[in-house]
């Protein structure tokens, strides 16, 4: 069965941003997922980023149960918020902004059957203690690296996670082409 994985961007960043576009390239060796690959750069707010992910989810029709939400930084929020709504198979997190006053969640109860957080000590736009203290809240699987913000330097480490938390969400299994 199809795993279909979303990927989400951060504010200012797009599609084409070098995290979502090095996740894509793992979900593509993988002969039993697909990426979802989202564009919010017309959409401003982070109401509207959130409707269209969970409209294009559900224009789909994909399982929200098959489904695998990964994002970063606002793309991680957005992940996050889907996953309080509808129970997904997991959540893969770069530097998640949760905990955020601006936003209209400041704190989410994601209700993913897995979720792996990767988050930099030294992130000066998203502070890790929230985040840190979101994982603890809900024991969340979390892993924090001597990085900023972008996790640039973290690239391979957030690759091999993301690796192995694909094969965690569909059992274990290796799954590639």
């Amino acid at each position: 069965m199809l795993t279909q994985v979303y990927l989400s961007h951060g504010l200012e960043s797009g599609p084409d941003a070098l995290k979502v576009q090095a996740l894509k390239g793992v979900v593509e060796t993988r002969d039993d997922c697909e990426a979802v690959l989202m564009d919010y750069r017309d959409q401003p707010h982070v109401a509207a980023r959130l409707g269209h992910l969970l409209a294009t989810l559900e224009t789909r029709g994909d399982d929200p149960a098959r489904c695998i939400m990964a994002g970063s930084s606002l793309g991680g929020f957005l992940s996050a918020a889907v996953s309080q709504r509808h129970p997904v198979l997991g959540c893969f997190l770069l530097a998640p902004a949760l905990g955020m006053p601006d936003y209209p969640e400041t704190t989410v109860t994601l209700q993913a059957r897995h979720t792996h957080i990767v988050h930099g000590w030294g992130d000066d736009v998203v502070p890790c203690g929230p985040v840190i203290e979101h994982a603890r809240r809900q024991r969340l699987s979390l892993r924090l690296v001597d990085d900023d913000h972008r996790l640039h330097a973290s690239l391979e480490v957030i690759l091999r996670d993301f690796e192995a938390f694909l094969d965690r969400c569909q059992g274990g299994h290796l799954r590639r082409t």
